[in-house]
């Protein structure tokens, strides 16, 4: 059991959205809490986006409500008045406006909520949610994820507990897949905020399995209280820590996925160079089937800076790339080289590095391998 932080409570439910597994959460705070936010920049922003970038225009919230395994996206007026009715029915049971309640809903798109099975889940909440388990909350979101992800950091006397979902259409763009951070640490909303995004941008936005930008990205943290104030630089050390860890499980956890990827773009112009290039290494599909191949072929990787970057931007004479602690150019690998470096790519975690001698900006970036399994699951979804 991972606690949740002093001041909030969860209620974690199966409402029938698709199957019997867990498909309704909601965690609210014993008062209105301190709250940030981070949404998809997607022009097809679903209907708990809308509502919850409203419903943030005051840095506050008491509670947020997740339904996974239906988006709520793409579905007209009538989906987005299904989320208000939603945010209403959490506002009634635990005593507060609609305006404090944040909402995120993750699975297929262009499909109605079934309100009347959304309608008896809002009526079965408790008065007082009864659970302080993170875990039960990391699994209540869960889609196609094959195991919740949790991180949990201490700052001084308070604690900071984030859970994630996300295996599938991920390429952060500004925000993530459904992440949701909670502290009980005393931080003013002003602080929280330029916290926050400082570390979705090291972290989240810096995750990516296939490309594809999901309509549904929400990231939000809440802040209790209850343990008193904390050091913002520690603070901001512990979110990090959380936010890395989570990242991390996401991108381990790819649809699919057998391999984590690392990718670090150092001795860069600029921390956007560094973060473009690495991005290119670790969503080419080249490089991400030799990583699942076990294959050593490093020319993807030249091949990847290159189509990410111009001529005056980088000397490709002067660039270094290695896969794990073993240069691969400029300098040549031998056949035994190249058996050690195979042997090290079969392993659960393959970390690339890229020096482009341009600077001393650098960027760390993760991702997965690129397997036949992922093809099977999202040639199968909604089938």
């Amino acid at each position: 059991m991972t606690p949740l932080p002093s001041g909030f409570r969860a209620y974690v439910a199966n409402v029938g959205i698709k199957d019997v597994t867990d498909d309704f959460v909601v965690v609210a705070g014993d008062a209105a809490c301190v709250a940030a936010g981070m949404f998809t920049t997607s022009s097809f922003a679903g209907p708990s986006v809308i509502v919850s970038r409203q419903n943030l225009a005051s840095p506050t919230a008491r509670a947020v409500v997740v339904i996974s395994k239906n988006a709520n996206v793409a579905t007209g007026i009538d989906g987005l008045a299904n989320a208000r009715e939603v945010v209403a029915g959490v506002a009634a049971a635990i005593g507060c406006d609609p305006t404090d309640v944040l909402i995120a809903s993750t699975g297929v798109i262009g499909r109605q909520y079934p309100m009347d099975r959304v309608r008896a889940g809002l009526a079965a909440i408790p008065s007082e949610l009864p659970a302080t388990d993170a875990d039960l909350v990391a699994r209540g979101i869960m889609t196609t994820d094959t195991v919740p992800k949790v991180a949990t950091a201490s700052v001084g006397g308070a604690c900071i507990v984030g859970v994630a979902k996300g295996v599938g259409m991920i390429e952060p763009n500004m925000a993530t897949m459904i992440t949701m951070l909670f502290t009980d640490a005393l931080v003013a909303a002003d602080d929280l905020g330029a916290i926050f995004r400082r570390t979705i941008d090291r972290t989240f936005n810096c995750v990516s399995i296939d490309t594809d930008t999901s309509t549904s990205d929400t990231a939000i943290v809440m802040a209790s209280g209850a343990a008193g104030p904390v050091d913002l630089d520690d603070f901001e050390r512990g979110l990090y820590e959380v936010a890395k860890s989570l990242t991390k499980q996401v991108a381990g956890d790819g649809e699919g996925a057998e391999k984590l990827i690392e990718v670090t773009v150092g001795q860069a112009a600029s921390a956007q160079q560094a973060k473009r290039v690495a991005k290119a290494i670790v969503n080419s599909p080249l490089v991400k089937t030799a990583v699942h191949g076990a294959d050593p072929n490093w020319g993807r990787v030249a091949m990847a800076i290159g189509k990410s970057t111009t001529a005056d931007e980088v000397d490709q004479a002067n660039v270094v790339i290695r896969f794990g602690d073993q240069e691969v150019y400029p300098s040549e690998v031998d056949a035994s080289g190249l058996d050690a470096l195979a042997e090290y790519m079969r392993g659960d975690e393959v970390c690339i590095t890229a020096l482009l001698a341009a600077g001393e900006c650098s960027a760390t970036v993760w991702g997965c391998d690129l397997t036949d399994g992922y093809v099977r699951i999202n040639a199968d979804y909604t089938t």
